[in-house]
């Protein structure tokens, strides 16, 4: 099948240095001594009973450090003004049994969404607008830019000047000003895809507002296969559909009575960037059809789960798309379903194989690993503001599932989610990450609101494990408020984690017994001018001896190489020359490896030989 071409092409470039693999086999990561001089095994600490508080709480962290807070800039977020699920649902169920009750704002209004990456810029989305941050180096960001725009989720990506932003509340308007929109229709209301001009930091400029049926909760940029001009967006649309009188191409409904409806559909918008002002849409697929039939609903129906108290979802939208353009995939978190999809010609995406699970109920994000053999789901059990992290929970509901990509299409296998060591009072779910350029091995972070950031090691399809963790607090001892990491993105050497009331948390790796100093320092070597949320890079390693050294600790990690051949190894990289001894050993050992060890022994033989 088409994908699998893309897996073998990848594991061709194996003595080029790229991070190449046929589906993993060796066990989940193992305490390295040998490779990891002078560091010892350390179990993660407790996340259990952290102190609470806004900007004092308590923390947690195991292999890694904190190297910055910057705080959500004021107008943003109010600390006096957070919100409570219970004291909202309340006050709903208050006034759906008729009670009179005048309801002030919602303080979700001010919450931070996602973040995405130019240069040395961050571009942190809000449900009231977005903010633009520089930094150099290490420094701590500086904010250059605020635009107030209220209308969440507001997640957002950049691609040169140009600043994409989602927008699903009825409250959005055009103008983007804040005045309350009474009206059942108005032609002032905006939900869909914004395009900002930031070329000009003092005075950024609206250039275009797509509107959609459904708003757009996420969207994902999606480049043109030959014309660097030409970018599409995937929007993913969650929220109700809006009145055909206030948008002409929009219909409610299920297909057997509407046909035209405008679920079960997601939107392509196109932009040339150059004149991003033209951006419209140009298809809206049925990517959930039945491939037999037809049939516009064709995949998952919810319903209540045996033995359980919970509801799977009906796949009529999806949540978040994430495209590989490299590998001609995208990995739908579908609500119901993950679906695989073939978006070689971006215009026409056609699903290739979908996934259900019965421990699943909203799948929610997408993660490949680099070459594209493999993908992570995740699912937001609770939507993230409830506590279902917690010591009683199944271990399965509300994680990670991995799925390997095989010639019969999605292959779902083993399931990860950090430990059940949070409290009643902090929401957990697990959202939004992406992958940490380590060669040799799949390794991810991720998000998980109050749950912190965490680090996984997935090589081994059936036996995730987290390998570094971040945690915080709750905001208050007695009462659940919306808090904590909504993702996790590596992004040139350096961990980025926007928090959603506190604002980004920046962090750095340290070496560990189950991640060497050389595998940081080859993670640290991948630089990108751009990076986007639900938008895949390949990451492919310069040909530095560090990266040889990385594949060398995994080896020796995994006790596959004999310590004196190890020793000899690692002369011969110091030196540059590697004897016909040497040669004659490695030769050896490449024969009797197999998967990814067989690829670690030809990159580091390819290397010695070109070093001599």
């Amino acid at each position: 099948m088409k994908y699998l071409k893309y897996t073998a092409s990848i594991a061709a470039l194996a003595l080029g240095l790229t991070a190449c693999s046929q589906p993993a086999t060796e066990p989940a990561a193992t305490p390295d001594t040998e490779a990891a001089a002078a560091i010892e095994y350390a179990p993660a600490p407790s996340r259990v009973g952290l102190s609470a508080g806004f900007r004092d709480a308590g923390t947690a962290i195991w292999n890694m450090e904190l190297l910055h807070e910057v705080p959500t800039p004021p107008g943003f977020a109010d600390p006096d003004a957070l919100w409570a699920p219970a004291v909202e649902i309340a006050l709903f169920q208050a006034m759906e049994a008729g009670e009179e009750i005048a309801r002030p704002p919602s303080p979700i209004s001010f919450a931070n969404s996602d973040i995405a990456f130019s240069g040395n810029r961050m571009v942190l989305g809000n449900w009231h607008g977005f903010n633009v941050f520089e930094a150099e180096g290490d420094a701590e960001p500086e904010l250059v830019l605020s635009v107030v725009c209220p209308g969440g989720q507001g997640d957002v990506s950049i691609v040169g000047n140009l600043v994409f932003r989602s927008v699903e509340d009825n409250r959005a308007r055009l103008d983007c000003s804040g005045v309350a929109i009474e009206e059942d229709v108005s032609a002032e209301r905006f939900r869909g895809v914004q395009i900002f001009d930031i070329s000009d930091i003092s005075a950024p400029r609206q250039v275009a507002a797509i509107q959609t049926c459904r708003g757009s909760h996420t969207h994902t940029l999606v480049p043109h296969p030959s014309d660097p001009n030409v970018l599409y967006i995937y929007n993913s649309a969650t929220s109700s559909v809006r009145s055909s009188e206030e948008l002409d191409i929009c219909s409610d409904g299920e297909p057997g009575e509407n046909p035209d409806t405008a679920r079960y559909s997601i939107d392509i918008i196109r932009v040339a960037l150059d004149a991003p002002e033209q951006a419209a849409i140009i298809e809206r697929p049925r990517i959930f059809a039945d491939a037999e039939t037809g049939e516009i609903a064709g995949l998952a129906v919810g319903a209540a789960l045996e033995g359980q108290d919970r509801e799977s979802s009906t796949t009529d939208q999806c949540h978040d798309i994430t495209v590989f353009p490299e590998a001609g995939l995208a990995a739908g978190a579908c609500s119901g379903n993950g679906i695989l999809i073939d978006i070689e010609d971006p215009e026409h995406p056609a699903r290739i194989s979908e996934i259900s699970d019965p421990n699943m109920v909203y799948w929610h994000a997408a993660i490949f690993n680099n070459d594209a053999s493999k993908v992570v789901f995740t699912d937001e059990w609770g939507g993230g503001i409830a506590a279902h992290c917690l010591s009683s929970d199944p271990e399965r509901w509300g994680a990670n599932i991995v799925a390997d990509i095989t010639e019969d299409g999605l292959e779902p296998r083993g399931f990860f989610k950090i430990p059940g060591e949070q409290g009643e009072v902090e929401n957990c779910v697990a959202h939004n990450g992406g992958l940490v350029p380590v060669p040799g091995r799949d390794i991810m972070l991720q998000g998980w609101y109050s749950g912190g950031i965490s680090m996984i090691d997935f090589t081994d399809s059936d036996n995730p494990v987290e390998i570094a963790f971040f945690d915080r607090g709750p905001i208050s001892s007695d009462e659940l408020y919306l808090a904590g990491n909504w993702a996790a993105y590596w992004y040139n050497g350096r961990i980025y984690a926007p928090e959603i009331v506190r604002g980004i948390d920046i962090l750095r790796l340290v070496p560990s017994a189950y991640l060497s100093a050389n595998e940081i320092a080859a993670a640290e070597s991948i630089h990108h001018a751009e990076s986007n949320p639900q938008t895949q890079q390949r990451y492919v390693w310069p040909q530095e001896a560090v990266v040889i050294q990385a594949y060398l600790d995994q080896l020796v990690r995994g006790g596959r190489v004999a310590p004196e051949l190890a020793a000899q190894i690692r002369t011969a990289i110091d030196t540059g020359e590697a004897s016909s001894v040497l040669s004659s050993n490695l030769a050896a050992a490449t024969m009797a490896a197999s998967g990814r060890d067989t690829e670690r022994f030809e990159a580091i033989s390819a290397w010695l030989q070109r070093a001599g």
